[in-house]
């Protein structure tokens, strides 16, 4: 028996319960995958308080979580291309909060070699949505970015991409994650009033910054993105919503081969995510509390 953690009705997170299952023999195309980190998300509390509800629609009983690392321990029949032993990464779009997990076999992607599981676990979301969205903004040398909410998952590893694609980097976060941002090399300002005469004061003219990454989707936020560009074109969202809609910013499209892409940077020691808080998987509800509370630092895992 493998232990899952699962919710039958939407609610905060000590909704969650923990249990067990049997799993069956993975079928065709399908991989059995034993996880040894699993990443949680934003999106994880937002799908069990209900929030997804139009986007993500659930039969009870139902499993968050998207993305984990792990070891392969069995295969479908006549299957070529994953073996017992191999050590992989996991992104799909739920399902994750568990020991072990067969999933199929195309949401998987090999481990690059020096990569531990803690680091692999946290590269598709947090990792990939940051390339994804440098990638969708052609950030490169030359460019000046501004990252609203850089200390946290996503924001801290776009941070390390964008400065790997020869960008410079100016980041929001709280005074509590100045330094933080300094050390990943970024230029750190704190968010609330007055932040886009800040960051034009750092960037010493408003023309300075030639694109913005919004991770936090407030009305500031955006409000900030629209009087420093002048505009939206060169702006995406993480959190899209009814104010991002209608003022027109774009959000991040998930690009084909970014979780190959983003473990090939962390191979090489491009990229590193933080890890805020490592917690036994029976502790989930507690790691979604931590996560809802936000103004988080890095990634929080669940530990099988």
């Amino acid at each position: 028996m493998s232990t899952r953690v699962y919710f039958e009705e939407y609610g905060d997170p000590q909704v969650l319960k923990v249990g067990t299952e049997k799993l069956a023999e993975p079928g065709d195309g399908l991989v059995r995958v034993e996880f040894r980190a699993v990443s949680v998300n934003p999106a994880d509390w937002k799908l069990v308080a209900g929030y997804l509800q139009k986007w993500v629609p659930l039969d009870f009983p139902a499993v968050p979580g998207s993305e984990a690392a792990g070891v392969v321990t069995a295969v479908g029949p006549a299957f070529e291309g994953f073996a017992v032993g191999d050590e992989v990464i996991w992104n799909g779009l739920l399902g994750g909060y568990r020991a072990e997990a067969v999933v199929p076999a195309d949401q998987l992607t090999p481990l690059p070699a020096g990569v531990d599981f803690e680091q692999a676990a946290c590269i598709p979301v947090a990792g990939g949505t940051a390339y994804s969205a440098l990638k969708q903004l052609a950030v490169g040398a030359g460019d000046t970015v501004l990252i609203h909410g850089a200390a946290g998952g996503v924001g801290s590893a776009a941070v390390q991409i964008a400065q790997v694609f020869g960008a410079r980097v100016i980041g929001t976060a709280s005074e509590d994650n100045q330094e933080y941002l300094s050390e990943l090399g970024a230029e750190p300002v704190t968010y609330g009033p007055g932040l886009a005469d800040r960051v034009r004061a750092l960037a010493e003219d408003a023309g300075t910054v030639t694109a913005v990454l919004d991770t936090v989707g407030s009305g500031d936020s955006l409000a900030v993105t629209a009087e420093l560009l002048q505009g939206i074109g060169r702006a995406v969202t993480t959190v899209p919503g009814g104010q991002s809609s209608a003022a027109g910013l774009a959000a991040v499209q998930q690009l084909e081969g970014r979780v190959a892409e983003v473990g090939m940077l962390a191979a090489e020691g491009q990229i590193t995510f933080t890890i805020a808080h490592r917690m036994p998987l029976i502790e989930a509800a507690d790691a979604l509390e931590i996560s809802r509370g936000g103004h988080g630092r890095g990634k929080i895992l669940l530990l099988p």
